[in-house]
């Protein structure tokens, strides 16, 4: 009897093995429909089409015009045609330039450090101006700097730019900076008036551009940004729309005031224009439209505005006759198949008869091209309007201009990434920094119908929205648990998830010494000496060799790590950052209307744990470094409180584990108490861990040389062994059966690469993942939430998300519970700056350098500086990958 109940048994595992073995083989079959030629590629090099870290191709339709100092990370923020029909003006973040249309070529670049060279000026966001003088042309635009908001008058006598005067701006309080946007130039009783609107003051001003004169002041809504003129009125678009009243209890800050927001994701919840009597500034209406409206332009027989809303995908079209919205215009990526926010429209353009409108389309890298009806035009056939088409552009196209009707030039925010190479003095090779980009701007020609058809093919691909079936799929009854299952909503091995998010290194910066992956060990300054916990956790499970941060900042980063996407907020800020820089979530312009991965989890009825992140903290800060440190090793209680602006995180906020935008608590206390929480849970009956927990462990970040704090090695050690602990701590857990642990970096910008300035570290710890082996599939931030939303059994997002291919291959069928074991480090996590006094030569320069007020939080400083004080402290007078990265006083 026994013998034959054994054989039962076995035939029993046997066809159990079989069936998994089967389904195994199926699952791999199904996960191949999905695959593409982008999961086999790495992002080195610059030649058409490129790869972009966010599951995009850019492979652009007509001529690409580049500009830029190599040095710089360069942005083409908006164009406009002058009244002649002869010259494009391309507005970039440090320059204004001159296309000749006909040839395409360059006529002229404006920079504006050789004008302002002590003002520091940057361009704003959008919206370069032609005015036309008995002189001749004139141009208009605004800038801003740490002390000055101005737009600029300057002439420009088809040779170069001249300066004429700037209109200086007041601010006023609480904006830091009154922050000219959109500008228009008009003629009035035979005077030339300009109207530009006061994104930081938040109102709109009238001047006298003779005299300089303000003729009036009026109050707009939040965050005003574009002007248009029709029909006797001006109409504002307000990013955040009107301001709110007293009694609103959804409110949130955005920068210097407050907007109303969605109680259940912390975004702005409205975008309005406001209608404006050009003589006086008496408001006359204030119109309600999509979220965030930015770009605003009007029809040429002046009976319609149309509006962009670039966080509701669509375009606002307004009656000037009634001032009331007639139509609503979608112009999502392939709207029959496609459910998810993401497009991102920005910028419009309308032909000469009036009867298309351009649309630049941001995160789909595309214009959108909508044949408008009645309701939008007056020589309209067809009752309402529709998307034609897209034609394929550079990244994240903001501005359009059009050329007799015949050619399209867009400026590309964006325009192929981050790809600069940056020559080695030592190697040979090229290196590659996130903030190394050259400006674009694409010429295309006007495409006939079958042209557009196929350019609507290729965008499609390059957006690769044939995943969208993978999203759809119904989850099978009766199928096995998987790590990571085919479908959502099938069963997963795993029912927590550990999500840990660290701070700016490259992935040769840290685990360039690693013999098993693609790594450059001249760029590797913070090897297994330093970090020996990362180094044991890539060796025990696996190394992810081609993963990529999908920004390039902090910034943009924090976006990526937490939503899958960026919204248009954050690429108008690129490189100026004005308003803010939302790496520690405290603005609600940054957030998308879709919300964050917490904030999926929630919906889905999982429980949710935050430590560290989406916040800031308050102590004592007669406290420093060595005195929280001390205290901590002696046991000693440390006091503080983490402060959220958005209301879903005040409940799923951890108090006992600080933010992570503070460079003097050392992580090995953060560790120690998402460790006591972790004990407290596993002595809990049942199984009450969060299902998702999402945490910030940043001093990997370090502060560079500044004295009375760690040296940038011990900051680094102190951020690999905490996070070693937490990694020993949950496989010794209860829980660790059912864990899987994701860790990424947030961006890659302090340091060099050998293969991509995106490329970073990237990781996956669990009981199904020691494959002690390289994967080396292309990955990157929003795959890895992917991944995540895959296991927790919840839906993408937005449209990055939703087309992002989850990280199957991470994960094998066999688990090994053993635990993982922590390594101590080897650098003292005490070993502290040398005091100004002990110093000399670069050291003392730099040491200085490290303490001025720009670096006392993470990312608020010059970058290029930050890295050279990085590389000189690991790296001493080793030569610094120079070639192309600017010129630096102090560097030998």
């Amino acid at each position: 009897m026994e013998n034959k109940l054994f054989l039962i048994l076995i035939f029993t595992a046997l066809i159990t093995v079989n069936q998994s073995f089967s389904q195994s083989k199926r699952s791999l079959k199904q996960q191949q429909k999905y695959m593409s030629s982008y999961e086999n590629s790495t992002l080195t090099g610059s030649d058409l089409p490129v790869l972009m870290p966010y599951n995009k191709w850019v492979d652009p339709a007509g001529e690409q015009i580049y500009f830029g100092d190599k040095e710089l990370e360069n942005h083409a923020l908006d164009c406009s045609l002058s009244p002649d029909g002869k010259w494009i003006a391309v507005e970039g973040r440090y320059s204004v330039v001159i296309i000749n249309p006909v040839t395409k070529k360059i006529a002229s670049r404006f920079v504006l450090k050789s004008h302002f060279a002590n003002d520091g000026l940057m361009n704003t966001y959008s919206g370069i101006s032609w005015g036309k003088t008995a002189d001749g042309y004139e141009l208009y635009w605004s800038a801003w700097g740490k002390t000055k908001s101005v737009v600029v008058q300057a002439a420009w006598n088809e040779k170069k730019i001249s300066v004429l005067k700037t209109f200086s701006f007041e601010t006023v309080k609480p904006a830091q900076a009154a922050l000219p946007n959109e500008v228009l130039v008009a003629v009035e009783a035979g005077s030339l008036v300009l109207y530009v609107v006061l994104n930081g003051n938040n109102t709109v001003e009238k001047l006298d551009i003779k005299t300089g004169k303000t003729i009036w002041s009026a109050p707009a809504g939040v965050a005003p940004f574009g002007i248009a003129a029709a029909n006797g009125k001006l109409y504002v678009t307000n990013w955040a729309g009107s301001v709110p009243d007293k009694g609103d209890a959804d409110v949130a800050g955005v920068p210097w005031g407050l907007a109303k927001v969605d109680p259940l994701t912390g975004a702005t919840r409205e975008g309005t224009v406001l209608v404006l009597d050009p003589l006086t500034g008496k408001p006359l209406i204030e119109i309600k439209v999509g979220l965030h409206p930015n770009d605003i332009v009007a029809s040429k027989d002046q009976k319609f505005i149309f509006v962009a809303n670039a966080n509701s995908d669509m375009v606002s079209v307004i009656n000037t006759g009634t001032d009331e919205v007639s139509e609503q215009i979608s112009v999502r990526l392939s709207p029959d198949n496609n459910d998810y926010f993401g497009d991102s429209p920005n910028g419009l353009a309308i032909n000469d008869d009036g009867g298309t409108l351009y649309v630049a389309n941001g995160m789909d890298n595309a214009l959108a091209v909508v044949r408008l009806g009645k309701l939008s035009s007056a020589t309209a056939t067809e009752n309402k309007s529709k998307v034609s088409g897209f034609i394929p552009t550079g990244a994240y196209p903001g501005g359009i201009a059009i050329y007799r009707d015949t050619l399209l030039f867009v400026a590309n925010i964006e325009a192929e990434g981050s790809r600069i190479p940056t020559v080695s003095e030592k190697t040979g090779k090229a290196n590659y920094n996130s903030h190394r980009l050259m400006a674009s701007v694409s010429a295309i020609p006007v495409p006939e119908k079958s042209t557009l058809q196929k350019y609507t093919g290729k965008v499609e691909k390059s957006n690769q929205l044939f995943r969208l079936a993978l999203t759809e799929k119904l989850p099978r009854k009766n199928a096995a648990p998987a790590p990571v299952p085919v479908r959502i909503g099938e069963p997963s091995v795993f029912k927590h998830v550990v999500y840990i998010i660290k701070e700016n290194r490259t992935y040769d910066q840290i685990l360039g010494d690693v013999k098993a992956g693609d790594g450059d060990s001249t760029l590797c300054t913070f090897g297994k000496k330093v970090t020996p916990n990362t180094h044991k956790i890539v060796d025990e499970f696996l190394l992810l060799d081609n993963y990529y941060a999908s920004g390039k900042c902090s910034a943009e980063g924090h976006q990526w790590t937490d939503m899958g996407i960026v919204t248009d907020y954050v690429e108008k800020n690129v490189r100026a950052w004005i308003r803010s820089y939302p790496h520690v979530q405290t603005d609600a312009l940054v957030y998308a209307p879709t919300g964050f991965i917490w904030d999926n989890a929630m919906r889905a009825g999982k429980s949710v744990r935050i430590y560290g992140e989406a916040c800031d903290v308050e102590f004592d800060k007669s406290l420093n470094w060595t005195s929280i440190y001390e205290g901590f090793l002696k046991g000693e209680k440390f006091s503080f409180e983490n402060k959220t602006t958005i209301k879903p995180v005040e409940n799923i906020l951890s108090q006992n584990f600080p933010s992570s935008d503070d460079h003097h608590i050392p992580d090995i206390l953060r560790a120690k108490a998402f460790i006591d929480e972790l004990n407290a849970y596993d002595k809990m009956e049942g199984d009450q861990w969060p299902e998702l927990m999402v945490m910030a462990l940043s001093n990997d970040h370090t502060t560079g040389t500044r004295p009375g704090l760690p040296t940038p090695r011990a900051f680094v050690a102190d951020n690999d062994l905490a996070l070693g602990q937490i990694i020993e701590a949950i496989s010794k857990s209860r829980f660790w059966k059912n864990t899987a642990i994701f860790i990424s970096e947030d961006d890659s910008q302090d340091g060099w690469d050998h293969v991509s300035a995106y490329r970073t570290v990237g990781a996956v710890v669990s009981p199904y993942s020691r494959l002690k082996q390289t994967i080396r599939t292309n990955y990157n931030q929003v795959t890895l939430l992917r991944t995540i939303e895959q296991i927790l059994g919840i839906p993408p997002m937005n449209i990055s998300d939703a087309t992002a291919m989850p990280m199957f291959n991470c994960f094998s069928s066999t688990p090994d519970f053993s635990p993982f074991y922590s390594v101590p480090n080897e650098i003292p996590l005490n070993e502290m700056n040398k005091s100004l006094a002990e110093l000399k030569g670069a050291a003392l320069y730099y040491a200085r350098k490290s303490m001025e007020p720009q670096f006392d939080h993470i990312d608020q400083g010059d970058d290029d500086l930050f890295n050279r004080i990085i590389w000189f402290a690991m790296k001493g007078n080793e030569l610094y990958p120079k070639k192309y990265s600017g010129k630096e006083e102090k560097e030998d």
